[in-house]
């Protein structure tokens, strides 16, 4: 019975997609921007420190094409501007 499981779950892994280096660049990109504290900073700040990010990014991952790391810079500059900012809406509802 064990070997089943073990086979079964060799299997898995082996039908399990890989990653892309752009998939790979992206959520790399989130761990830095959640462990460098760049959502509290000014929207120049927020701006130059992507820019730098993803140059480094564009180095660490050279199958990255242009098109890609502009398409990496602009997903890390919306996700760092979200829609709807937590601490004002909480305000927001506070004062209705």
């Amino acid at each position: 019975m064990s070997r089943n499981r073990d086979r079964d779950r060799d299997r898995n892994r082996a039908a399990a997609p890989r990653s892309s280096a752009l998939d790979d660049a992206r959520n790399e990109l989130f761990s830095h921007i959640h462990r460098c504290g760049v959502l509290q900073s000014t929207d120049e700040q927020q701006t130059e420190w992507m820019k730098e990010t993803v140059e480094f990014l564009g180095e660490r991952y050279p199958a990255l094409t242009e098109k890609e790391l502009k398409e990496l810079e602009g997903i890390g500059l919306r996700f760092c501007r979200p829609v709807i900012n937590s601490p004002d809406a909480g305000a927001a509802t506070a004062a209705a």
